[in-house]
């Protein structure tokens, strides 16, 4: 399994229904969420999710798009720093890839928002192309007000993707690839900015503080009090107990006081694993054996092997519900992930076969490649059906003397109807993909094969359902009989 975790910061931590329209942009393309933090001092949210490597570039890509459309940082005001209304965007590897992995995902990325959405796109930390853009806060120098008025006469903040011109409403962002890190906020008893300044400048890395800590001092205006705003880049270098303890004696200078403490977003086990150990002094702590759940997983009692069943029950189950979604399409994808994935696997065992003829090497490897492609690109269709039906159900919802309703609903009929026919092509060219591969294949493997273009036959054959019950309501009969034509051409390429 190859997993990735994406962690935007976009510009909007009060307009719940705003921040619901972000969050909802990066589900749509198939990723997990994980965690979404709003903060309405800070004006900011800090959204986190994991999926597979080009799911995860696509969901931030929504991101941006849906940010820009929602937010004009000419009239947003918040405590944290921002030059974007998305403002950054880190991958980071998880599971089966590598730094470098995510440097190439934030590179395509950055391209791509550049390109598309016409917003600069500044490279940084493991993916900066220059060393002095390594640090973010020196990318994000200046902010949105200070970048529009350097960018494109300064040639040192010339960016690496986009105009050379700041977006007028959305600013910059900043796309990079880094390692995980911690977000631990620290509030004071205390109002008084002045100390915060010199307790921030003391505890940060730049002001000859701690190592690997980035640190501000944040007016939390509604609470009366000062916060630390630190940013842990390496918390095995320094840990939350060391940022705490120093934070606390630094405050103490100031006749203040640490009345509680915040961690932003996700952080890895380790780090309060670490905390507690350094915390509670322990001696001959083993967290390997001790902590019960790392026993449990070292020994495979909470999954392995067997995880893909649970996943199949959790599908199942879903499935059966009395929601409407997921319905037919989303299972039509579903379908064509599986197809994919079994493919993946028996042209994957061929490969690694001694007796493999290496002549079929080139051949095998591209079809598994296809078919990797194509599975993604199922996992994200699955979640758009979902969402074209629930866009379908608010044009639905609205009121009966609202004028646009009925342009609105034959819009969102149309997009119900290409989503699957899409899910129906994608099935149609990994079905192709499959049949070159049966003669290429070990054939201990071909059942596998065979039962692979099964799956994919069925989800094209499903995903026409879907499309069906769409063209009944489309009221443009050139569109529809469009969409009739195109479908019929990919069946009969499926040999349906």
């Amino acid at each position: 399994m190859k997993l990735v975790e994406c962690v935007p910061n976009f510009s909007e931590g009060r307009d719940k229904v705003k921040v619901q329209k972000v969050v909802d942009a990066a589900k749509s393309a198939g990723v997990t969420i994980l965690d979404v933090e709003t903060d309405s001092d800070h004006h900011r949210c800090v959204l986190s999710f994991v999926g597979a490597p080009d799911a995860c570039v696509e969901a931030c890509f929504r991101v941006a798009k849906t940010a820009m459309e929602l937010i004009d940082l000419n009239v947003h005001k918040g405590e944290h720093p921002r030059m974007g209304a998305v403002d950054v965007i880190p991958f980071i590897p998880v599971a089966g890839v590598t730094i470098e992995d995510c440097v190439k995902l934030a590179e395509k990325l950055a391209a791509r928002i550049g390109a598309e959405l016409k917003i600069p796109t500044y490279l940084y930390d493991h993916a900066a192309r220059r060393p002095e853009r390594k640090d973010l806060a020196s990318v994000r120098k200046g902010q949105f007000e200070g970048l529009k008025d350097l960018i494109g006469k300064d040639e040192s903040r010339t960016p690496d993707f986009g105009p050379n011109a700041i977006h007028p409403t959305a600013g910059a962002v900043a796309v990079g690839a880094r390692q995980q890190i911690v977000n631990f906020n620290l509030n004071l008893d205390t109002h008084d900015m002045i100390a915060g300044k010199d307790i921030a400048k003391r505890v940060r890395a730049s002001g000859g503080g701690l190592p690997a800590v980035r640190g501000k001092e944040i007016d939390l205006a509604a609470r009366k009090q000062v916060q630390i705003s630190t940013v842990l880049t390496d918390y095995k270098k320094t840990s939350m107990a060391k940022v705490l303890a120093t934070t606390m004696a630094l405050a103490d200078e100031h006749k203040a006081r640490i009345t509680g403490t915040e961690i932003v977003g996700l952080l890895p086990r380790q780090a309060l694993v670490d905390f507690a150990i350094e915390t509670l002094q322990l001696e001959n702590f083993n967290p390997e054996v001790q902590i019960l759940e790392n026993r449990l997983e070292a020994v495979g009692a909470l999954g392995g092997t067997m995880d893909w069943m649970a996943a199949g029950r959790v599908i199942g189950e879903a499935m059966a519900g009395t929601d409407a979604t997921p319905g037919g399409g989303s299972a039509a994808a579903i379908t064509g992930a599986m197809g994919c994935g079994l493919g993946e696997m028996a042209l994957g065992i061929t490969l690694k076969s001694k007796k493999l003829d290496e002549a079929k090497r080139p051949a095998l490897e591209a079809a598994r490649k296809t078919l990797g492609e194509m599975r993604v690109t199922f996992d994200t269709l699955a979640a758009d059906d979902a969402a074209a039906f629930d866009r379908f159900m608010a044009a639905m919802s609205l009121p009966k003397d609202d004028a646009s309703r009925p342009g609105r609903i034959q819009a969102e009929l149309k997009h119900a109807a290409e989503v699957p026919l899409k899910t129906a092509q994608i099935a149609a060219g990994a079905l192709a993909t499959a049949k070159l591969a049966v003669p290429l294949a070990s054939p201990a493997v071909v059942s596998d094969i065979n039962c692979a273009i099964h799956l994919l036959r069925a989800a094209a054959q499903c995903a026409a359902e879907n499309v069906r019950i769409n063209l009944g309501g489309i009221k443009d009969a050139a569109a529809a009989k469009d969409l009739e034509s195109r479908l019929e051409k990919t069946l009969a390429a499926c040999a349906c």
